[in-house]
């Protein structure tokens, strides 16, 4: 529950920045680059991954928590990526890249 905990404060931050300042630019998580042919990645909309089963599967097990959050509405348009400066920490690189190879793995 700790990522639901920095999520929601995610979710205030960036209702609060929407209304006053542009988004930052897009942080990337991990180094790594995503895999040849994946069909989603650490850059994929969060809106796009909780609309396909086996991908919102992957981000209810590595993240839970994060899909039910009362804000989640107002960042499912960003990727994962796009969310980390927001986490206060929560979405850590060892878990990004958790998240990114479970992603890669489906086909």
């Amino acid at each position: 529950m700790k990522y639901a905990a920095a999520l929601i404060a995610l979710s205030i931050a960036t209702a609060a920045s929407a209304q006053t300042a542009p988004a930052p630019a897009p942080t990337p998580a991990t180094p790594a680059a995503p895999a040849i042919g994946a069909k989603y990645t650490l850059d994929t909309p969060l809106a796009d991954l909780v609309a396909d089963p086996a991908a919102k599967a992957v981000l209810d097990k590595d993240l839970p928590g994060l899909t039910t959050l009362d804000g989640f509405d107002s960042f499912k348009g960003a990727s994962l990526n796009q969310v980390v400066p927001f986490s206060n920490g929560a979405l850590i690189p060892e878990k990004l890249a958790q998240v990114a190879a479970d992603l890669a793995a489906i086909k």
